[in-house]
């Protein structure tokens, strides 16, 4: 195989610094196996990022079958990979940076709505303007409606305000924690004060029982009460199922926003600001669907050959 057709063009993007490792392969022409997701998401010999994302034709993608039946606009597929190389169902952040690299590509025009096929379902995305989201600041931003929410522990869960217990490295005693699903699965932790929120190591996997059977999302958080917007606030850092700690999480933000608003009670506002380590996201709560919106920003593209030492020419060494 000569150098050429070993090469691959990769675009670095990130949502609130969670980044991703971005492919566009329209025909599905790259096999995007486990080996090659890690050697790319490697912060040292690769290019590095929390996951990586395939921007595929849905035709040319099995898994975005369900989608395409659910609505057949759905012409493009979110392939989703975590950085240890496992399929994951989607990523909030990342549908916002997709929708940015498929403005970029010419796959959609950054107007009306970019419908895209996950595993989770469809998603659909619009861009903000200035009007929709004055003060969002410089970076354009996007709003992805993420579909239906769920607590997976039903009223039982919701009276008692848990259905799981989470220990964590770094705080005292294992805390009560509630389920919720965003298209993947979450479980949120709430802390009384930024004091204990910074204390915890979230170096190690939170430990969670029950255990759920495909892992979870841990997400800790302290409420902030309301703004003078009306919009409640909180404050989040998250343990990413195959990643580790993240700087955000889009999927966790909706899931903290919305055990908040459950613990919070009738009256709790339907519009949320969370702070994560890497910014500010937005979530709306709009009956039984939820909508976030944050930055989303391609950095750089570069050009990886494949099971290569590092050439001069802006290529990135990696084996795979």
């Amino acid at each position: 195989m000569t150098d050429a057709r070993r090469a691959l063009a990769v675009t670095k993007g990130h949502g609130t610094r969670n980044d991703f490792v971005l492919l566009d392969d329209p025909d599905g022409a790259l096999d995007l196996g486990p080996a090659l997701v890690r050697a790319l998401a490697d912060r040292r010999s690769g290019v590095g990022g929390d996951g990586v994302i395939r921007l595929v034709r849905s035709a040319h993608a099995p898994d975005a079958g369900p989608a395409l039946a659910e609505d057949p606009r759905a012409t493009w597929f979110m392939d989703y990979r975590n950085a240890d190389g496992s399929v994951a169902e989607m990523c909030g952040n990342g549908v916002r940076v997709v929708a940015a690299l498929a403005e970029r590509t010419g796959a959609w025009d950054g107007t009306g709505e970019l419908v895209l096929a996950t595993r989770a379902g469809v998603r659909r995305v619009r861009r903000l303007g200035p009007a929709d989201l004055p003060g969002a600041g410089a970076e354009p931003w996007y709003e992805v409606d993420m579909g239906a929410w769920a607590f997976p522990g039903g009223p039982a869960a919701l009276d008692a305000g848990q259905d799981a217990e989470v220990a964590v490295a770094g705080l005292d005693v294992p805390r009560p924690a509630l389920s919720v699903d965003v298209g993947n699965p979450h479980t949120v932790v709430a802390l009384p004060d930024a004091d204990l929120l910074a204390a915890a190591d979230l170096t190690r996997a939170p430990r969670v029982a029950p255990t759920p059977p495909h892992g979870t999302n841990t997400e800790l958080v302290v409420p902030l009460g309301e703004g003078p917007d009306g919009a409640g606030r909180l404050r989040m850092r998250v343990h990413e199922r195959g990643v580790g700690e993240t700087e955000s999480c889009g999927t966790g933000a909706c899931a903290a926003a919305l055990a908040v608003r459950a613990w919070a009670g009738a009256g709790a506002p339907d519009a949320w600001w969370v702070e994560v380590p890497g910014g500010t996201l937005r979530v709306r709560v709009t009956g039984d669907r939820v909508h976030l919106a944050g930055p989303a920003v391609l950095t750089f593209t570069a050009e990886v050959r494949r099971g290569h030492r590092p050439v001069t020419d802006g290529g990135v060494g990696l084996s795979a």
